[in-house]
């Protein structure tokens, strides 16, 4: 017989600016921010070998923060965390900034091709 779901964390809008905060500075640490370098670095900005390698490394870091407000520490709570996050960006502006600092954090920045560059014209 399955157990009951585990009750999902809910947090107030302050709350979410604070571990929103806390994760974003869990970035800043040198033990991470050092293993999110070298997960980049193996990466060579292939958007797949991102997804092998940097996402892994950075769902453990916002794990290790998110566990101490009641976010189960499997992927699964940093999902329920991240749609806690989408659905206060539309109330509070500091949590908006905030998530889209997170986003720049986890994601290359995306380099747009050259200007007349690319398809020939015919």
């Amino acid at each position: 017989m399955a157990s009951a779901p585990a009750q999902q964390p809910t947090l107030t809008v302050e709350q979410a600016r604070v571990v929103l905060s806390e994760v974003i500075q869990a970035f800043s640490v040198p033990e991470n921010a050092a293993r999110m370098e070298e997960a980049r670095e193996s990466a060579c900005n292939d958007m797949g070998k991102m997804l092998q390698l940097v996402l892994p490394v950075a769902t453990q870091i916002q794990q290790e923060v998110i566990k101490a407000y009641g976010f189960n520490n499997e992927g699964e709570g940093v999902l329920k965390f991240a749609r806690l996050v989408k659905m206060y960006e539309t109330q509070d502006p500091e949590i908006a900034a905030m998530s889209i600092k997170l986003k720049s954090l986890l994601l290359p920045p995306l380099s747009t091709p050259p200007i007349g560059g690319g398809i020939p014209a015919s």
